[in-house]
This record gives structure tokens, sequence and C-alpha cells, in this order.
């Protein structure tokens, strides 16, 4: 090699080194956590002194922390509104299941935005917003997935723990790149150790790992060795003394805290390994951690004081821990009250890493840094809505609106007059306790008028009007498994045999064989039914025994969009399946 070519490759790569050193101040790695159903007062940090949690309370001590910061009542919309930073129902997303826990496959992600920017993404765990192409993770910009499907391992949408009955956290058989595989061992043990592999995998570029703990939603299983910790303690005892409220909680409450407390621990314990391989990889400091939860808890316990829980659109139910910590970007342990939300997340990482917002809708959240950076925000400006039935808003059910300290909570009819609705003034009142709209009337009209207007917007959003479709017979989705979780008709569907339901299909041309899966056995001797679009196909089933699972061959459709509508009837009664097996021949 002469002296020139020596010379040019020595600066070349100089250049290299020191353009990548340079990538890499600008591209922080970004690792987002959330917990499932962990409330407010889950947390030794926030004043629970029967919860371990030593590493989340160490990570608050350095972080910035946002104590006015809200989700939404339920989890999929709260993951929606953390993707997209839009309001859920612009998204497609109204509800945990249903039909309405499936985003839009038009909606851009944070992980689609990163990945532009030369990211590798990654989530594991919990999704929860369609288990089929066109909505998957690896539809919606990551590269790596692991999860499991629906809202909870063990519930019906997840066909391949559902029977795992009490064992349905471990050994659990999960989708890894949309391809079923058995793992050993408790789900957030391999949810956060596969996201520890994927950190170190990718230690060299910018990384968005979403470390999505579906614990310590039900069912409450843990390790045993976690129970033990906790068999013994009274999860009622030592509260109430420092003028917050107390809510009761029954034996079951109790014994259900005790289990969520053993799961936070894991959880805990878990997250101490990742943030020890940040240390050891050397990528601390240029590393933005996230910790948040999705909603308040399910079972009555601990929540700070804060009025409701899960579904509830008061404090106790949409207020949520958020701590967030870049070394290289900014001085932690700083508590910041300005009002926040998780429609705030992707705006405050586009600041961060340098990426533009989509341009072609509306992003209702708003960057943090400006608080962060102390700069003088007017709270006046900032508005949060909030609801939550299981279909679209229903005037005026759990529903609410804050703005400028002040919130507005509707539990009335959709007629009812302005001192049927609640006002509170969060700032003299954080735990809801008196309700100033007989004094405040005129308050209480200016937000609800804000809300109507915005409710109007909301239910005429596109994606809510025409939801989104699952695509069958494409070829990146093949066989397609449809479940419960994802299956529109009657409200409540769920693990039920004699019930109405579909789902909401575009079906490619072609020849498909198509398997059905019923919850129990069935009694042979019936007709199976099955409709989409303007077709209507039965099929005679043998005349003795029980059948569990059945299977049609050569099955042809033209290309149709519509409901796919499958029911078995036989001794006068109709059977809706478990899943929906199609594969394209």
């Amino acid at each position: 090699m002469n002296f020139r070519l020596s010379a040019f490759l020595a600066f070349f790569c100089w250049m290299c080194s020191g353009s990548f050193a340079q990538q890499k101040a600008k591209s922080p790695n970004v690792i987002l956590i959330i917990t499932d159903d962990q409330g407010y007062g889950d947390l030794g940090t926030h004043g629970n002194p029967h919860v371990h949690t030593p590493t989340i309370d160490a990570l608050a001590a350095e972080s910035v922390r946002f104590v006015d910061f809200h989700v939404s009542p339920v989890c999929a919309p709260t993951r929606a509104s953390l993707m997209t930073g839009r309001y859920a129902l612009r998204t497609g997303v109204r509800d945990t299941y249903n039909g309405g826990a499936m985003m839009a496959s038009s909606e851009v992600t944070i992980a689609e935005l990163l990945k532009d920017k030369g990211y590798a993404t990654g989530i594991f765990g919990k999704w929860h917003l369609g288990d089929n192409y066109p909505m998957r993770p690896s539809d919606q910009g990551f590269d790596e997935s692991l999860i499991h499907l629906s809202g909870g391992m063990g519930q019906v949408g997840d066909i391949t723990t559902y029977y795992q009955g009490d064992r349905s956290y471990f050994d659990p058989v999960l989708w890894h790149n949309d391809r079923q595989e058995r793992y050993q061992g408790y789900c957030s043990d391999i949810f956060a150790s596969e996201a520890i592999k994927f950190v170190e995998k990718n230690r060299d570029r910018p990384f968005f790992t979403y470390l999505s703990f579906n614990a310590p939603h039900t069912p409450l299983q843990v390790p045993e060795e976690y129970y033990q910790k906790y068999k013994d303690i009274d999860p009622g005892a030592g509260f109430g003394r420092d003028g917050r409220p107390f809510y009761p909680m029954s034996d079951k409450d109790k014994e259900d805290a005790r289990k969520v407390y053993a799961m936070v621990e894991n959880i805990d314990d878990n997250l101490a390994k990742l943030f020890f391989k940040l240390k050891e990889l050397g990528i601390e400091d240029n590393t933005i951690v996230i910790f948040m939860t999705d909603n308040g808890p399910q079972q009555q316990r601990y929540v700070a004081g804060l009025k409701g829980r899960k579904g509830s659109v008061s404090q106790g139910g949409i207020k949520a821990p958020f701590f967030i910590k870049y070394p290289a970007g900014f001085e932690g342990n700083r508590d910041i009250s300005g009002l926040t939300a998780h429609l705030d997340v992707l705006p405050t990482l586009a600041d961060l890493c340098g990426f533009d917002e989509p341009k072609d809708r509306v992003i209702d959240g708003q960057s943090m840094m400006p608080l962060i950076e102390n700069r003088k925000v007017d709270p006046d400006q900032r508005s949060y809505f909030s609801y939550w039935t299981r279909k679209s808003p229903e005037l005026y059910q759990n529903i609410s609106l804050q703005r400028g300290g002040w919130k507005l909570v509707g539990n009335t009819a959709y007629d009812a007059e302005i001192d049927a609705f609640e006002l509170y003034d969060l700032d003299s009142d954080p735990y809801e306790e008196h309700n100033l709209v007989a004094t405040k009337p005129s308050k209480a009209k200016e937000l609800k008028g804000e809300m109507d207007e915005l409710v109007e917007v909301l239910a005429q959003e596109e994606n809510l009007l025409h939801p989104p479709l699952i695509q069958i017979g494409y070829g990146v989705e093949n066989p397609v498994f449809l479940n419960r979780n994802d299956a529109s008709g009657e409200r409540g569907i769920w693990d039920q045999e004699d019930i109405y339901g579909y789902w909401r299909v575009e079906v490619a041309a072609g020849v498909y064989d198509i398997r059905f899966k019923f919850v129990k056995p069935v009694p042979a001797g019936g007709k199976m039914t099955l409709e989409l679009g303007t077709q209507a196909l039965v099929f005679d089933e043998p005349s003795t025994g029980t059948i569990e699972l059945m299977e049609v061959k050569g099955v042809r459709w033209g290309a149709s969009q519509g409901d796919l509508l499958p029911f078995y009837t036989v001794g006068g009664k109709r059977y809706f399946p478990f899943w929906v097996e199609l594969e394209k021949k």
C-alpha cells in the first residue's frame, strides 16, 4: 500500500469515526418503558411503604419528573396516543376490545419516524393496537417485535396463551417477528431480557427500545419467590394519616395488591439489569430513558389519595408517573408541574432526536422541552380531554376536560344542565373532593363548551367513521388468525359461545383453507355458515360426537370488503368461533 493511499484511508477512517461520534451525539438512544395497570401509588417514590421499587425510585431521583402527567383511562387508547401524539379517536382506537383496539395503518408512529432517521426499532411486550396486517408492530415501524396478542396474556384474544390458564405468564408462546415461538420463563423476565439483547446488538447505532410490560395486568401471576416477599403484608395499613384520602380495601383487594406489588418488584429487578447494561456498554449518558404507566390500577389499593381507578376519568384513573432521564441532554432531579400527557411524548422526542412531526395531520401533543428548559408556558394554552366507554364518547358519561388547573367531569345525561356536572380546582383540591360547579358555573360552562367542540370534531374522524380493515390474502401475513379481541359485534363480546360477532376485513381474491376453533367443543350435526359481503357459504358437519376444530378447504373468494361473519348452528343454538384461521393457497 503506498503512502498516499494509506494516508487517505487513515483520514477517511478518522472522518467516519468523527462523523459517527457527531451523529451519535445528535441522535440519542431512546428507551420507552411502560407498565400495564400499575397505578400512580404503586411506587415507593410516591409514598407507598409496601412495594419495593429501588430501581424505579432511583430513576425518578435522577429524572425530570412530570407530576401532572396524564394518560387515557384504559390501555389501548393510551398506547395509540403514545405512539402517534394524537387523541386515540383520531387513530381509530376507542376501546380495549370489541374491534376498537385496532389503529389505522395510515397513522405515523414514533417507531416509523425514528426508523426513517436510521434508528433500529424494537418492541418487547404489549402492543394492543391490532394483531393482524397492516396493524402489527412490524407494519408500523418496528424492525424487531416480540409481543403477545390482544390486551393481555391469558385473555381470549391471545390465542397462544389463553388455554394455559393460571400458567399463561409462564413458558408462553409469543409472537416474534410475526411468528409463533415458545419461550421459557416468566413473561416480564423474557421481555426485559430480549430488550437487553436488542440494546446490546444495536449498541453502535441509535436505537429505539419500546419495553412495554404486560404486568401487573391481570391475571395476577408472579413467580413464587416474589410473592413470598409480600404474602404476609397488610396493603391497607399505614395510610390515611397524611391528609390524603384512603379508600377501603376488601380482603380480595389486599390479596390482589400483594400479587401486584410482587409483579412490580419483578419489573424493578428487570429494569436494574437493563440500566446496568447501559452503563456496561458506556451508552448511559446518550440514552433517553422514559418510565410511565398506562392508566390507574384495576383493583382498589393505595393511589396516593387520588379518586378512582382504571376506566375512570377521575385522577386515579388517568394520572400517571412520568420520569424522563437524559444525562447528556438536561439536568435531572426536578419536578415539573405543568399539565402534560401521553400525547406529548412524540413531539418531545421529535425535539430531542431531530425528526419532524407529521405535517399532514393534527398532532394534539406538545413538546415538553419548553417546560424542561424552564421557558415560560401559559397554562391556559393547554387542555386535556379524556373519556372512556365501550364505543365513541357518550354525552356525558365518564368524560372530562382539564385546563388551567380546572377540571370538568361529566357523569350525567346527554341533556343535563351544567349543575349536574362536577367542577374541581385541582391546584387546591388534587383529590377531587369539592365540587365547585354551583359556585363557578361560568367556568364550568366555559370548559363544557370546549369539550363539546372537541367531541364533535373527534366523533367525525375518518378512522372512527371507517374503522381499519384486517387485510387477508395479501402475502404479508399467511395464514391469518382472527381473534376475539379484534372481533366486533355485541358489546361485551369476549369468551361467550352464543353471541353475535364478526371481523371487518378486506380479502384478496383467491382460494382459502379455513379453520374454526371454538371456545369449547360443540355438538356435531350442525351447519357452519360463513358470510362475507354478499356471499354466504354453508357447510354441513358430521352428525356424531363433538367438534373442537372445524376445517373447510378450497373456499374461493373474489376481492371484497365487508364483515366476515362465521357462526355454527346446532340444536337451536348459535356458536361464534374462538378464532378463525385463513390460509391462502
